[in-house]
């Protein structure tokens, strides 16, 4: 046992996320590297392509399982789930067990009520807004989008 005497297992804190990542850009990395800087592990939950369809109003570009594919990719990812249609998932959220949930600057969540949503389903952890790095149109899927068709599709 010398040697492992007086070491104290430090518990590592877990950071999740969700959303489309659908045509990964900047503001994905950026986002993604700021979450990762909160803890230790960054999980990340990818909206199933029936839940791009309802939130976004158009068909995903690239499907969920591709997305998912791109993200277990960059090295501040740890995990990747896909989601199931529609709300917050709460069981996959429960075995996941985050510390943190990290929102993006973007995304419509209330961090308060988020929070208080976790609690009743028996979800101890943080929520924490992620802000800009900048705001730019250029670091936004619906504006690449527009972008590509007013450039290519003439």
């Amino acid at each position: 046992m010398r040697g492992n005497e007086g070491k104290v297992k430090k518990k590592k804190i877990r950071v999740l996320t969700g959303g489309v990542f659908d045509l990964l850009h900047v503001g994905h990395i950026h986002f993604l590297r700021q979450a990762k800087e909160l803890g230790d592990e960054l999980i990340v939950i990818v909206a199933h392509d029936d839940t791009v369809r309802m939130q976004k109003r158009r068909e995903p570009v690239n499907s969920a399982e591709d997305r998912a594919e791109i993200l277990r990719a960059l090295e501040m990812v740890d995990e990747v789930y896909i989601g199931t249609p529609g709300t917050i998932d709460y069981e996959l959220v429960k075995r996941i067990d985050p510390d943190i949930v990290a929102v993006g600057p973007d995304q419509t969540f209330n961090c308060e009520r988020l929070k208080e949503e976790l609690r009743k389903h028996g979800i101890e952890a943080e929520v924490i807004r992620i802000p800009y790095l900048y705001k730019s149109d250029r670091a936004k899927t619906s504006k690449i989008i527009q972008r590509i068709v007013e450039t290519y599709c003439e």
